[in-house]
């Protein structure tokens, strides 16, 4: 602590805990509206008879310090001492010159504390071998119970497997879904769901049950739009000037992370090519990657260059890697994935598109990402892969999201646009046709309200239509 006087680290600690003194102080610092994580993390924090520490693992923005700040709340709630709870964020300037050991004795030293005492650790990847810090409290500090946080996940999740097994849990924290973007606007259109819809029933509605699901749904048509543009990212859903959240949202969440995190984490030799090579990827979101014509359009790089880079990104939250998947069927494409930007407003924010919703292409794209997103959300943490299908040798015989559970496979097809009609030669309804394809279930997210009900065609599983904005507000309401 040769750089850091004990006086200057106790005045940030008072700065970040101002409940130890004034415990209504915390209320400014939480929304009303809890996100699934929260209720997961809160559930292993004060589990009676399992002792686990959490860590939050998520894209800048994504609302992980506000689990936190609820998880305070719900403990002080409770009873917990001020005291006895401790915030701080290794993304400060100041605390990164020091280690977690400093920080625990400077807090142990300031008040006598006794009992449980409840860690919070905010962007923890900062400071030096925080994953045997983590260990070293979790076996010799029984009265210790804590929550970190990490915006560059892979790096978590090597520090979870290589000390964090059987001593903490990592979730995964996506941006917003759409359900839970209505939650926190707490709009008034949100339609009162019978609680045992789910997606998987929707084949045995009737079109008069459709209809009437469509109708409920209407309201929130606007209220969809606005969630493409803007996205999943708490703090700009609350904006009421748009323009300057997505502006917000370059500058914050794409700029800080590619021009900031990315190069210290993970040491990156040129800052300009991983600009570059992230545009390249926003241009081309939804698209089969090609690494030996993307390594050519961004100057001749070498394959491991660009491999290496865009684990980079992937780590740092900014991308999705969808691989191939085969479909009971012979001849499907491999090693080349699809790749898609974390969350649709971002792709938009950095393109900069205007009168993007009258765009059809590119609103297909951006919706295509939000459903791939959601799907990758649902199934978090469940047994099962999550890709898409194309046939190597006919290029029309795709199937945008494949999820491949040991139960069977789900297939969705995304058609958002004004014709969303699919052939009986289509690969979801060849597929959904093929005994042997082991299929369960088969989707079309459709644009309008209207579009919706199983297909015509004669199938083995039905293809159903549904419109993607019910589509995902199922999903994240189920999630």
């Amino acid at each position: 602590m040769a750089l850091v006087s004990e006086e200057q680290v106790i005045k940030v600690l008072q700065h970040y805990n101002q409940w130890w003194k004034e415990p209504e102080k915390i209320q400014s610092l939480t929304k009303p509206q809890k996100r699934v994580a929260y209720n997961e993390a809160m559930k292993f924090l004060t589990h009676p008879s399992i002792r686990r520490f959490v860590v939050l693992s998520g894209a800048r923005r994504v609302g992980k310090t506000t689990i936190m700040f609820q998880m305070i709340e719900d403990l002080l709630k409770q009873g917990v001492a001020p005291r006895n709870i401790l915030y701080i964020t290794f993304d400060n300037p100041l605390v990164k010159l020091i280690s977690i050991d400093d920080v625990l004795n400077i807090y142990e030293s300031l008040y006598p504390i006794e009992g449980k005492k409840y860690l919070f650790f905010d962007e923890v990847q900062y400071t030096n071998n925080w994953e045997l810090w983590m260990k070293v409290l979790y076996d010799s500090r029984q009265d210790i119970c804590l929550t970190a946080t990490g915006s560059a996940s892979p790096i978590i999740q090597k520090g979870a497997a290589d000390s964090g097994a059987g001593r903490w849990t990592m979730l995964k924290i996506p941006t917003l879904s759409f359900y839970e973007y209505c939650e926190l606007l707490q709009l008034k259109e949100r339609p009162a769901l019978n609680s045992n819809i789910h997606l998987s029933e929707l084949a045995n509605l009737t079109k008069g049950e459709f209809a009437e699901l469509a109708n409920v749904f209407s309201p929130l048509v606007q209220h969809f739009n606005r969630y493409l543009l803007i996205g999943g990212f708490p703090e700009l859903v609350l904006s009421d000037d748009d323009t300057y959240a997505q502006r917000l949202l370059r500058e914050d969440v794409v700029d800080k992370v590619i021009k900031r995190d990315v190069l210290t984490l993970f040491n990156v030799r040129n800052p300009l090519l991983m600009e570059k090579l992230f545009l390249y990827l926003c241009i081309n979101s939804s698209g089969i990657f090609n690494a030996q014509t993307a390594t050519k359009e961004l100057g001749n790089i070498s394959v491991t260059t660009l491999e290496n880079y865009l684990e980079f990104l992937e780590k740092s939250n900014l991308i999705y890697r969808s691989n191939p998947i085969d479909v009971g069927s012979k001849g499907a494409l491999k090693g080349r994935p699809k790749i898609y930007v974390a969350d649709p407003a971002i792709r938009n924010a950095v393109l900069m598109i205007d009168n993007v919703q009258s765009n059809e292409r590119e609103m297909g794209i951006m919706v295509e990402t939000a459903v791939f997103k959601h799907f990758v959300s649902f199934y978090e943490g469940k047994t099962a892969k999550i890709g898409y299908f194309r046939k190597l040798k006919d290029n029309q015989k795709e199937v945008d999201v494949v999820i491949d559970q040991p139960a069977g496979k789900v297939l969705c097809e995304v058609k958002y646009r004004n014709d969303s009609s699919v052939l009986a030669s289509d690969a979801v309804v060849t597929l959904a046709s093929d005994p042997n394809s082991q299929v369960t279930s088969a989707f079309i997210a459709t644009k309008k309200l209207t579009d919706y009900g199983a297909s015509n065609h004669d199938t083995q599983v039905p293809v159903v239509r549904i419109p993607a904005l019910i589509l995902l507000y199922l999903l994240g309401k189920a999630d």
